[in-house]
């Protein structure tokens, strides 16, 4: 399997509209981040798409991606669902609702967002999603075997997702003990860092990610969902623990 970072930004993207900070302004391709969404390639070639934001329609275009055959939604903010509508040419193309694994209330939010795609009559050219209620249980979804992991986002409880041995967790705040259980022996852990320093209340920052990174010693540990505040990306890097790395736009790993 595959997993490639489609966007490792936060929810404003780098550069930052108005922006003259030297990450903004840098011109290393590496310091250039979408909003975050990862694309996953199955060993039969299924692609599930984990999240869908305003960046989605270039994210593809840029990567030569051309399929998505379902949608996992960590959770309702605006830069992980509002690209949905952009599935549009993909749905027309496969003749189908496209599949989109959610839990209740981020299911409740797209149909509220997107009331046209449920509608018993729809009008031409609107999309159809067909959504499947995920509970913090393992599922199969293709030939993938995916595990939610339950993580808080300041006080919304949000899913990130396992398969084999790497896990992709964004905007999270906080991971219970039981939930940590499931990240230990990982090849690669993915976690959300928005910043190196000042606290956040719905985001990790860096000592807690090194105090993650101590406990629960993936073999690698790549970090998205990451502002201007992280510094330049190779500057930051150079910084890091052998195993701790920022991910960045374009990235692919196999596991």
């Amino acid at each position: 399997m595959k997993l490639k970072f489609l966007g490792t930004g936060t929810s404003q993207g780098i550069p930052v509209i108005g922006c003259n900070c030297e990450v903004c302004n840098s011109t290393n391709s590496k310091d250039r981040r979408f909003r975050s969404s990862v694309m996953i390639t199955t060993d039969s070639g299924k692609k599930i798409l984990i999240d869908c934001g305003p960046d989605f329609r270039m994210q593809m275009l840029e990567n030569h991606e051309t399929e998505v055959h379902a949608v996992l939604i960590t959770h309702e903010h605006n830069d992980h669902v509002i690209g949905l509508d952009d599935l549009r040419p993909l749905i027309f193309r496969q003749k189908g609702d496209m599949p989109i694994y959610c839990n209740k209330r981020v299911g409740a939010e797209i149909m509220n967002r997107f009331p046209y795609a449920f509608a018993d009559v729809k009008y031409p050219g609107a999309p159809s999603f067909e959504l499947h209620e995920m509970e913090n249980k393992a599922f199969h979804l293709f030939d993938a075997e995916i595990t939610p992991i339950e993580v808080m986002h300041f006080k919304i409880p949000i899913f990130g997702f396992k398969s084999k041995k790497l896990a992709y967790i964004t905007d999270a705040s906080a991971i219970s003990e039981t939930e940590k259980g499931k990240l230990k022996g990982l090849d690669y852990l993915i976690l959300n860092c928005i910043r190196k320093e000042n606290p956040h209340p719905a985001h990790f920052i860096l000592p807690d990610i090194l105090k993650l990174n101590e406990e629960l010693n993936p073999k690698k540990l790549f970090l998205t969902h990451l502002s201007h505040y992280m510094g330049l990306h190779d500057e930051t890097n150079s910084e890091l623990p052998e195993n701790v790395q920022l991910a960045f736009d374009g990235l692919e790993l196999d596991f």
